[in-house]
């Protein structure tokens, strides 16, 4: 079983997520999160056990697939999603329902409640507390501390439970929750038991390893200390880190806490990595990861072309090394929606500010541009903008279109921003049809908030699992030697290929300047191989791995392979000879 904790996630982000991976994963997992305030209903609920408008207390309400009446999801409770193999047959979703049950049961009493008091209640799914108190004058009762609503299809279940650790329980008064109007909503904080979400979590994890089994944790364990993706609300130790001979403790408070150091380094050091122990920046970089420029006719040629156009390219936008090579071949990767990222990560060149309004002709003169070079593949990525409602989907879907309009027998490959996560963005760039939607991970769970503080894990496998319930041909890449381990790499392809993704990129992490995060180390073309490896046996239908690949290095060979639904793999030697053909490429 693969756990993963997610932090905070919208609930139709994380709704998306699990149907992705109860579908298209054969491996079992086990999602903890926390939501922002949502009301859900269930299949059979009763509308009118919702008291109030959502809207008026700060919630959404969402209809859903699993069983239950109306419940209340929060920061300060615990979610649980178990995307189990449980087989066929009449018993298996109550038979499931217990095991949830009894899973937050046994982490309930490991954390100091007592054995008596908590359990099941006859007749009343979930997990209840007081059941020891009986009709003692002054109790209230039995009081549901964790809610639990399921879902069994095709012998794979969804959805799971809801554990009250520090929930703002005035949130219930609104609603009849779980349809029960008789019986009390209770947290582990009300019933005097003073445990942190990290306390929790690894209760629920240990049980969850005792009812199903051996269980893979690494986006929540670091060398036995838990760090990055905590919920906001929490203070937690990260890992010592070493300067010299000396070690120091780093203690950091999410949200209003302060740390010392750049917001960079404390984001470093809430992911487990010492910013000061990466290489030095002008560390000379080893034999494969040199490139020579060179200023041949095709570049040059390449060059004034689109300064006569008026575009960039995120080729160099980016700084990358594989330019002159992609340029000299005719082909380059552009970067519409302007030239400024309204995101700071902690590993683009990509200069950031306050964007200039979108140019109502760009989408065309990349389309004249594409006609121009004849090419067979044309890649088309951009900027985030979040400064506009849509994020800058409807920019995109206008540049496909004009580039179908203009070169129709040329494929379309996009690399877009998340657009926040908002769903109605994200159709309108889907609903243009690219040939390949991209959509970065970028690096592993631990590190996504000192890489991206402003995307997030669960949400860019959210999008990519939209992609793919739109039909879409899917594409992520990850850049290796930020600070991750081999086995959260292999972590994080198990993650994309469960939500359907069909090609991935690994390349090394290049610096781009003292501001950036810094390069743990250079991963060599021997273990680019072996991630090549690995995520072909995963099913991958292409993996481009090498030090210097970037999102859409061979980008026509790698949608050909996936059209073909072959397995073809490639790990090209820097600097190696390449054929001449209409491709776009370099990212």
């Amino acid at each position: 079983m693969r756990v993963r904790w997610l932090g905070r996630v919208p609930y139709g982000e994380a709704w998306a997520l699990q149907r992705a991976l109860a579908v298209r994963s054969q491996d079992d997992y086990l999602l903890l999160l926390e939501h922002p305030p949502v009301y859900t209903l269930g299949t059979h609920a009763d509308e009118q056990n919702v008291l109030v408008d959502p809207a008026s207390v700060g919630a959404d309400l969402i209809r859903v697939d699993r069983g239950g009446d109306v419940t209340y999801h929060g920061p300060g409770q615990l979610i649980g999603y178990p995307l189990l193999s449980v087989g066929t047959g009449p018993h298996r979703g109550p038979g499931h329902v217990r095991q949830v049950e009894q899973v937050v049961i046994d982490a309930l009493i490991a954390l100091g409640m007592p054995d008596a008091g908590v359990g099941r209640l006859a007749g009343y799914p979930g997990v209840w507390a007081g059941l020891d108190e009986g009709s003692a004058s002054g109790s209230v009762g039995p009081r549901k501390i964790c809610a639990v609503g399921v879902r069994t299809s095709r012998g794979r279940t969804t959805h799971g439970f809801a554990l009250n650790v520090r929930t703002d329980l005035s949130m219930f008064e609104h609603i009849v929750p779980c349809g029960i109007a008789d019986k009390q909503v209770t947290s582990l904080a009300a019933e005097g038991c003073a445990v942190t979400m990290p306390e929790a979590v690894d209760a629920v994890i240990s049980a969850a390893r005792a009812m199903w089994g051996p269980v893979q944790d690494t986006e929540w364990v670091t060398d036995g200390t838990r760090v990055d993706l905590m919920p906001l609300s929490e203070a937690v130790t990260a890992p010592p880190v070493r300067v010299g001979a000396e070690v120091r403790p780093v203690t950091v408070t999410f949200g209003r806490g302060h740390a010392t150091g750049s917001a960079l380094d404390r984001r470093l050091r809430r992911s487990g990595v010492d910013p000061e122990a990466g290489l030095a920046i002008g560390e000379r970089k080893p034999p494969w990861l040199r490139v020579k420029a060179r200023m041949a006719h095709g570049y040059l040629g390449l060059q004034r072309g689109l300064r006569d156009l008026d575009l960039v390219t995120v080729c160099e936008e980016a700084g990358c090394p594989n330019i002159y090579e992609c340029w000299s071949d005719g082909t380059a990767t552009f970067m519409i929606n302007g030239s400024r990222c309204t995101r700071a990560c902690g590993f683009c060149k990509v200069d950031t500010g306050r964007p200039l309004p979108l140019d109502a002709g760009e989408p065309e003169r990349v389309a004249e541009a594409v006609g121009r070079m004849g090419l067979a593949h044309a890649v088309i990525t951009c900027v985030a903008r979040d400064d506009l409602p849509d994020g800058g989907a409807g920019a995109v879907a206008s540049t496909i279109a004009a580039v179908r309009r203009r070169a129709p027998a040329t494929a379309v490959e996009v690399l877009i921003s998340d657009c926040k996560g908002d769903e109605s963005s994200l159709q309108a760039v889907f609903g243009a049809r690219p040939d390949v939607l991209g959509h970065n991970i970028e690096t592993v769970a631990r590190l996504q908030r000192a890489a991206r503080p402003s995307a997030g894990y669960a949400r860019s496998l959210a999008v990519l699992a939209r992609a793919k319930d739109a039909g879409l041909t899917t594409k992520s890449g990850i850049m290796l030697g930020m600070g991750e381990r081999e086995e959260e790499v292999l972590s994080t392809l198990a993650d994309l290929r469960g939500v359907g993704v069909d090609m991935v990129t690994l390349g090394q992490y290049l610096r781009p300047s003292s501001r950036h995060l810094p390069v743990d180390r250079w991963w060599t073309p021997e273990e680019f191989d072996a991630m090549r490896d690995a995520g072909t046996a995963m099913g991958f239908a292409h993996v481009q791995a090498s030090p210097l690949t970037r999102s859409s290095y061979r980008a026509r060979q790698a949608a050909a392979a996936s059209a073909a639904g072959d397995r073809a793999v490639e790990s090209i030697a820097p600097g190696s000879p390449t054929r001449s053909d209409a491709v776009t490429s370099a990212s």
